[in-house]
């Protein structure tokens, strides 16, 4: 029986000053490199999914379609941060991959990410199915207490909210 595969792997990242504006915040652009070079992490260490391999092998792999960000506290130069990275949908040609930055004791949500992406063909550019053999990846890895709704990422955002001041709250001495 194979082990079973990891639904929220995370990850630290230290904040580097040539990615922060001139507050010392990071930049807004850089939020996006930071969650997909993660996600990308773990998908090579926990999932042996080489994105590129699976291109040339496959002759497809996944390309954006949309994403959807809520920048909510800064993240800081020199600051050490809690990237966590799930997938909260797919179906036969799509997924979501919903991506947290917290601080780093992963109390405090600085920042959240929807990235929708299809699966498409190398050559042609057009949409096509995930291989079989995919589709029960992406099945052992959809995180089922997510309820994905494509209008919810507002109502998301506020429920991850609670859920960390009621974690620390709880947690308070």
């Amino acid at each position: 029986m194979a082990a079973k595969l990891l639904q929220t792997p995370e990850t630290t990242y230290r904040i580097h000053f040539q990615d922060c504006d001139m507050l010392g915040h990071l930049n807004n652009a850089r939020y996006l490199d930071y969650f997909l070079n993660a996600r990308e992490d773990h998908t090579t260490e926990h999932y042996a999914l080489n994105l590129g391999q699976l291109a040339k092998e496959e002759g497809a792999g996944w390309v954006i379609t949309k994403h959807h960000i809520a920048y909510l506290r800064p993240a800081n130069h020199g600051e050490t941060v809690r990237i966590r990275t799930q997938l909260i949908h797919f179906d036969n040609s799509n997924l979501v991959v919903e991506m947290q930055m917290l601080s780093e004791d992963g109390q405090r949500l600085k920042s959240v990410l929807w990235s929708e992406m299809a699966f498409v063909r190398v050559a042609s550019a057009t949409r096509t199915d995930h291989p079989d053999a995919l589709m029960d990846m992406l099945d052992q890895l959809d995180v089922e207490d997510v309820s994905y709704d494509p209008d919810g990422f507002d109502d998301r955002v506020k429920r991850l909210r609670k859920q960390l001041k009621r974690d620390r709250s709880g947690s308070d001495e």
